[in-house]
């Protein structure tokens, strides 16, 4: 009966279909992917990937920022965030009323666009302003947030970009039909509601944009490589001058332009049945219209004798960029390309990591393409050591190119990195979300799902002496420079904050569609938790050497791991050290040789340090294994002393840490938040000095580096081996002592108590200001995780939750904002209140107060608690834990001093909590809390008077915070 109901199934489906083009499984299409287009033109790329009872999902729009008209930039980026408010069903209470202020505004957008006079500009906002106050009475905010959340969704997001928008869910497997019909109406008819509080959200963005050095670099180098082409002439997020003159008209032509289905594709990969879903999809998408899409066309870019040099000033630390510009995606010199650019750089085999990285001439270099439809564009990246210019950076990444124009490479090395590519390929597609980036990059850039699939044996069939010819004709004078240097950007011109009266968001009211769905029942999916005990083998390799063995079923790669539960704490050399060995040869090899030999087997090494744990890692192919492991085991036992590598590493270790203070990420996420809870004398600051660097020896850091396996440490394997096999390898070439030695005392650090209202400022040079809020609480306790997880998903979770409809959607404060009870790793460390919000610098006085409100009472919302709830239930039921994220996630609870998943509690536990059981946690450990603020931003643009209103200020040096 049921091969019958097949039939028949398979039948409908391919009545509904003008093709049913189903890629013929082979060999070399790892994703085994159903490529289909519906009769209205929609194509549907299919992977299946069991591993776990969820799917990636993505809807993907064949037109992005190249596509915006010349004269309103960022119209593509824009209607991507609006594509989040709803249609004519949902996001509404009553639309007929809605309706009325929303075609006002429209209509003021266009009379706001169409004037000049500043005092009149302004009025007209306002208008649009109190408009917009009446419309959102009878919206609801968020209802699509809501509607993913309540399905179990994560990772809700949409990205913009120059050839394609791609809106994104990863959702339980069972939920497909309701996610089907959720984004079809979502795509039917959407509204265009909240259009001024989402305009500023773009604002901020933008204003992000110009306090980060990269992006300006980025725009430089594209607009220096295309000067007719909108690759360069116009960014995705547009210009100010535009953002500022925004039009609902012209974004909503976009829409009905681009948006038909024979422009767009659904992308889905995990745990499905390809031809249910395409009945679905055939159901709730195939009565979308196509449309005539515009052919893009453009002229094409003239060839140039000369380099084009462009300079970027910014705070961040020195840099350089060099681009080419290259044939597009599908053409045969793409994909030599590619090969080019893995010879130049990749897993410190390539020129540039041998010849640059390695040898240490440079203190950072990198290369990278960028393949899009109608152009590709090879960068080059580096930044100088301490006293090197940026031209002499610039020199030594030609110097490079000149040896692939040269062929300073054999046949030997194309093979090695084809290999290489097969491993990246099955990392990548372990993952349903790398799966469906493979297919989106595939109908993005207009090829052939065989050619895609096929894409190694393709690149594998590259010779030697087309790499040559391709180098010596693509890689001459036609190229960009960007130099970042130091320095204040003059040409920032930030968009002002308009006034904005908070809107209603309407938290309590549900419209009709969204109760349907809310109601609408879907088969149910059982939870499966981790089982330390019989999801890991534990196998005694030596009498004092444990393994901890996860089997992969899935393919041939493994994972290889040393821990040990010593790090920074014990010995502030160890970070050193082992950052050290990348430049160390043995007896047997060079530095250059053994990376060389490591490419060949396909595997890579790695040694990190933490605070409190050392990682020694190998990974790669299993085929070549053994032979791995004893590479391995050479290196870790017979690394020699350099004197020369380790005098450069000691220079770039200490450019790296001045660099570091011209980093807003480094200064507010480590220097500034760990002097704000552990005060001056921290594990960030607590590190080798200057004069402790310069007085190090090479003999000592290779003692350290040999003698560190002397130390009690556990083996960990995840991989297709059996345990026995691997235990025997291991035992073969990893020496230990018989007795290991004591591990060396761990420094302990103070934390401060935040008794008192304390903002720790530090000035830096930047359009924006970021605020982080710090309490610190009591020492980890498993019983509160379920409690604490719930109220972390109604806080401060995601797009629907209390802090982001409050701080962004409301009142339209931040683009970034966030708050959590967060938990700690160890069992003796404390749980903190964490709350952030990245606004401009003149919102300081209205986003302090409105966070310290959401800090003070929690706002009640029954549905909005409920649908948190339903949201973390679908999420326990349907996330796995697999590969070795079994084995990493066992260490955890271990550091916790659990012995079990604590998932499992929380999933027990879900009914037994009530939104007043979440409200006492917050009355209880969040209300009436004294706070350790952190602020990071331009003491000329922010109101230092106004933050006195909210605690001691104390002011702070980035010596103070770096702690050099």
């Amino acid at each position: 009966m049921k091969a019958r109901i097949r039939l028949l199934l398979a039948a409908f489906v391919a009545c509904t279909l003008v093709v049913q083009a189903n890629t013929p499984p082979t060999v070399t299409d790892p994703l085994d992917a159903k490529i289909y287009t519906l009769k209205n033109g929609l194509t549907v790329m299919i992977s299946v990937n069991r591993s776990e009872p969820r799917l990636q999902t993505m809807i993907a729009v064949r037109a992005g920022s190249k596509n915006d008209p010349s004269d309103n930039t960022g119209l593509a980026h824009y209607l991507e965030h609006l594509l989040f408010k709803g249609t004519d069903r949902f996001g509404t209470k009553d639309f007929a009323k809605e309706k009325v202020y929303l075609d006002q505004i429209e209509s003021l957008y266009e009379e706001y666009n169409r004037t000049t006079d500043a005092a009149k500009r302004k009025a007209i906002y306002r208008r649009i302003d109190s408009v917009s106050g009446l419309a959102s009475q009878h919206s609801i905010a968020n209802e699509y947030d809501k509607l993913l959340a309540s399905i179990g969704a994560t990772g809700t997001n949409a990205f913009t970009s120059m050839e394609q928008t791609v809106y994104i869910n990863d959702i339980p497997a069972n939920q497909l039909d309701k996610w089907l019909q959720i984004e079809a109406e979502r795509f039917r008819n959407p509204v265009l509601r909240g259009f001024h509080t989402e305009l500023e959200a773009v604002y901020e963005e933008k204003n992000i944009g110009m306090d980060n050095d990269g992006r300006k670099m980025s725009e430089a180098t594209l607009a220096g490589l295309f000067t007719r082409h909108p690759y360069g002439t116009q960014t995705t997020i547009g210009t100010v001058e535009h953002l500022k003159n925004p039009s609902i008209r012209k974004i909503r032509e976009y829409f009905a332009k681009y948006y038909v289905p024979n422009n767009m594709a659904i992308i889905i990969s995990g745990d499905i049945d390809p031809a249910r879903a395409l009945e679905q999809i055939e159901k709730t998408f195939g009565a979308m219209k196509p449309g005539t899409v515009p052919a893009f066309t453009f002229t094409p870019e003239p060839a140039r004798s000369a380099p084009t040099e462009i300079t970027v000033n910014g705070q961040e630390a020195e840099h350089m960029q060099i681009a080419y510009r290259m044939p597009g995606a599908g053409t045969k010199e793409s994909r030599v390309l590619e090969v080019a650019d893995l010879l130049l750089a990749y897993k410190t085999a390539g020129f540039i990591d041998l010849n640059l990285r390695k040898a240490q001439k440079v203190q950072d270099a990198g290369s990278s393409p960028w393949i899009l439809k109608d152009y590709s564009i090879h960068f080059l990246t580096g930044k100088p050591k301490e006293g090197q210019t940026l031209e002499e950076v610039r020199d030594l990444l030609l110097s490079q190119i000149d040896l692939v124009k040269k062929g300073a490479f054999d046949e030997a090395t194309l093979k090695a990195v084809v290999r290489n590519l097969k491993v990246d390929q099955m990392r990548q597609y372990e993952s349903n979300s790398g799966r469906c980036f493979a297919m989106l990059n595939a109908f993005t850039t207009g090829q052939s799902w065989e050619e895609a699939a096929h894409h190694l044996d393709l690149l594998a069939q590259v010779t030697k002496q087309e790499v040559v010819d391709f180098a010596n004709k693509y890689y001459g004078n036609d190229y960009v420079v960007v130099y970042k240097r130091k320095g204040t950007d003059t040409q920032v011109a930030k968009v002002e904050k308009p006034e904005i009266t908070p809107i209603t968001v309407n938290r309590e009211d549900v419209s009709p569609f969204v109760k349907t769905m809310l109601e609408t029942p879907a088969s149910t999916v059982s939870p499966l938790f981790v089982d330390y005990a019989k999801d890991i083998q534990r196998v005694s390799i030596k009498s004092n050497l444990p393994m901890l063995y996860v089997r992969n079923s899935e393919n041939e790669l493994y994972s290889l791991y040393y821990v040990f539960d010593m790090g920074k704490n014990n010995d502030r050399k160890l970070p050193f050290a082992v950052n050290y060995l990348q430049y160390l040869g043995t007896d047997k090899y060079s530095a250059d040789q053994l990376a060389k030999e490591f490419f060949k087997l396909g595997a890579e090494f790695g040694v990190s340090t933490a605070n409190d744990q050392v990682y020694v890692s190998l990974s790669g192919l299993g085929e070549s294994f053994e032979d791995a492991v004893r590479l391995f085991e050479e290196m870790l036992a017979n690394v020699k002393p350099d004197d020369a590598a380790l005098q450069q590493l000691i220079a770039r270790e200490l450019k790296s840490r001045a660099d570091m203070k011209l980093n807003k990420r480094a200064i507010l996420n480590e220097a500034l938040r760990s002097y704000a809870v552990f005060g001056k004398h921290n594990p960030f600051t607590d590190r080798l000095s200057e004069s402790e660097l310069k007085a190090l020896t090479s003999s000592e850091l290779v003692a350290t580096l040999r003698g560190l396996t002397q130390y009690a440490h556990k083996v960990m394997y995840y991989g297709p081996q059996p345990a026995e096999a691997v235990s025997g390898v291991v035992a073969k070439y990893h020496a230990v002592p018989a007795t290991f030695k004591p591990y060396p005392p761990a420094t302990q650090y103070a934390r401060n108590e935040t008794n008192e209202n304390v903002i720790y400022f530090v000035d830096y040079d930047m359009v924006q200001a970021e605020l982080m809020w710090l309490n610190k609480q009591g020492t980890f306790d498993a019983t509160r995780m379920p409690t604490i997880s719930l109220f972390n998903e109604y806080f401060g979770g995601g797009m629907s939750s209390v802090v982001f409809q409050t701080i962004r959607e409301s009142k339209a404060l931040a683009y970034s904002t966030f708050g959590a009870y967060a938990s700690p790793a160890k069992k003796e460390d404390p749980h903190y209140v964490i709350a952030y919000v990245g606004t401009q610098a003149d919102k300081l006085g209205e986003a302090i107060p409105a966070m310290n409100e959401l800090l003070t009472t929690l706002p009640r919302t029954e549905q909005s608690f409920a649908t948190a709830k339903e949201a973390l239930r679908k999420q326990l039921e349907t996330e796995r834990i697999t590969r070795s994220g079994i084995l990493f996630d066992y260490l955890a609870a271990q550091k916790r001093g659990v012995d079990h998943d604590l998932r499992q509690d929380t999933y027990a536990s879900l009914d037994k909590i009530g939104l007043d059981d979440v409200v006492r946690f917050h009355s209880d450990n969040v209300t009436g809390r004294k706070y350790a603020m952190c602020v990071l931003g331009s003491k000329n643009k922010i109101n230092m008077e106004e933050l006195k209103k909210y605690g001691r200020v104390v002011e702070l040096t980035l010596t103070d915070v770096f702690g050099y």
